[in-house]
């Protein structure tokens, strides 16, 4: 069972997964893991997603088969990664996002790539988790800039393939 604080990676099916599956295959970092979102207290969850981020129960995961992060993180952490998650509900979803980091990731980083993956007013579903993260002091991508995650990303980062 997670705990508040970790975050989950999920495959997305249909259209919109398949060209984020592909997009993290074509930029290096294949996985078919297409969703990342945060769990938070009482059995919810925040994930980013076209329209905004929302909070959902955390029973949506049950059947999509889940993989959950297990990363040490003291309670204060977990206390403080749950309340920047829940302060990002709301925040505007960017398809661009996913084409910035790849251009990133293509070796073309100029500033105002850079600059645009990391700020917080639209995020794509593992930025929103990375931001948690960041926000509670836990750098979850030391050797990369803000923003330059994608769901795929944060599986390797737990082990998940």
């Amino acid at each position: 069972m997670p705990k508040p604080g970790d975050f989950g990676v999920v495959q997305i099916h249909g259209y919109g997964g398949k060209l984020i599956s592909i997009g993290q295959a074509l930029i290096g970092c294949p996985s078919r893991f297409s969703h990342a979102f945060l769990v938070l207290d009482n059995g919810e969850i925040v994930q980013g997603e076209p329209g905004g981020a929302r909070i959902y129960p955390l029973s949506v995961m049950e059947h999509r088969g889940a993989v959950y992060s297990s990363l040490p993180l003291t309670d204060a952490q977990r206390t403080a990664i749950v309340a920047a998650g829940r302060s990002m509900a709301g925040t505007p979803y960017s398809w661009v996002d996913y084409a910035a980091i790849g251009f990133q990731r293509l070796g073309m980083p100029f500033k105002a790539l850079r600059d645009y993956v990391a700020d917080s007013g639209h995020m794509i579903c593992s930025q929103l988790v990375d931001a948690a993260y960041q926000r509670a002091g836990v750098d979850l991508f030391p050797d990369r800039a803000p923003g330059n995650v994608t769901p795929g990303d944060l599986a390797r980062l737990i082990g998940a393939t």
